[in-house]
């Protein structure tokens, strides 16, 4: 079964798309841009910004009961790829070998001039007496 996940750590959803949506033991995030949720304004350059998207995405996995060490994919949407090597000093510190799959490419424009957007896919270990209702395959 399909299931929103709503955080108010995080910055809202500002458009009609949920934050991330569950289903199974599959986590889906919409892209965060680096919002800070308290002030709902922009961070500084590609570093904090990519930084504050890091810590959005991790807010929103640990409502889903997951975290960022289950990731399994990233698409990673940059405004300038000259920005490509200061995203990733970044990057590495929020994610251990093995690596999610990633995927990064150069957009003319994020939605509020954002210099980065990143959405992922996680997975979520589920407890014995929820897995028994979620109709998962049980690898997870």
């Amino acid at each position: 079964m399909k299931k929103a996940i709503v955080t108010e750590i995080s910055p809202q959803a500002i458009g009609p798309y949920s934050q991330a949506v569950e289903f199974n033991c599959l986590i889906f995030c919409a892209g965060q841009i680096g919002i800070e949720a308290k002030s709902g304004n922009l961070v500084g350059g590609i570093k904090d910004q990519t930084r504050q998207v890091l810590e959005n995405l991790n807010e929103i996995l640990h409502a889903a009961g997951s975290s960022l060490e289950n990731v399994l994919k990233v698409e990673v949407f940059l405004k300038n790829m000259a920005d490509f090597q200061d995203m990733n000093q970044v990057y590495e510190k929020y994610f251990k070998n093995p690596y999610p799959a990633r995927a990064t490419v150069e957009v003319a424009r994020l939605p509020k001039d954002a210099l980065i957007e990143i959405s992922c896919i996680a997975f979520k270990k589920l407890s014995r007496e929820n897995y028994n209702k979620s109709r998962c395959c049980g690898e997870c």
